[in-house]
């Protein structure tokens, strides 16, 4: 007897569930979206179309749109992941290459979705460990030299500028 695709998306989140702790709301959230991918799959297998990796929003059912559009564009950045709030995708960093699926660049994905300029497009986890990467190497005091010298060039160039002198 053949399985019906909300019995089979149960079966694949109970399977997440028995490896990390999920909390409640991310149960039905992570539901929802396998259920939607289900659905996406076994229309495409029924109407014989090959899937992309990366889906429009024009794709997504208008359900699951509506979640996507509701979701706090800070909460999207998540501990081991963060969602695309354009097309529900969940990975641990938003490339260029994948935010160009949807004509758009970091700077414009963070425009539209009100997010700082500063944040980064990845996982806390992969933030927290690429600045301690880069402390490691000694960046922030090689930082700190390179931007004195710099001040120091500058100030050594408008003292001794022609247009100073009169």
């Amino acid at each position: 007897m053949a399985r019906k695709l909300l019995e089979i998306a149960a079966s694949i989140v109970k399977a997440q569930a028995s490896v990390g702790k999920i909390s409640p709301e991310e149960v039905e959230h992570i539901l929802m979206k396998t259920f939607l991918s289900l659905q996406r799959i076994q229309q495409a297998e029924h109407q014989g179309v090959a899937l992309e990796a990366g889906c429009e929003m024009s794709e997504v059912s208008p359900v699951y749109r509506n979640v996507l559009q509701s979701a706090a564009p800070k909460e999207s950045i998540r501990e081991n992941r963060i969602m695309c709030l354009e097309c529900g995708m969940e990975m641990k960093q938003l490339t260029r290459k994948h935010l160009a699926i949807h004509d758009l660049n970091p700077k414009e994905y963070k425009r539209k979705w009100g997010l700082p300029m500063r944040t980064p497009l990845s996982a806390k986890s992969l933030s927290r460990a690429r600045s301690k990467a880069a402390k490691n190497r000694g960046l922030p005091e090689n930082l700190m030299k390179f931007l004195q010298e710099r001040r120091r060039k500058s100030a050594e160039e408008t003292i001794s500028s022609p247009s100073n002198r009169t």
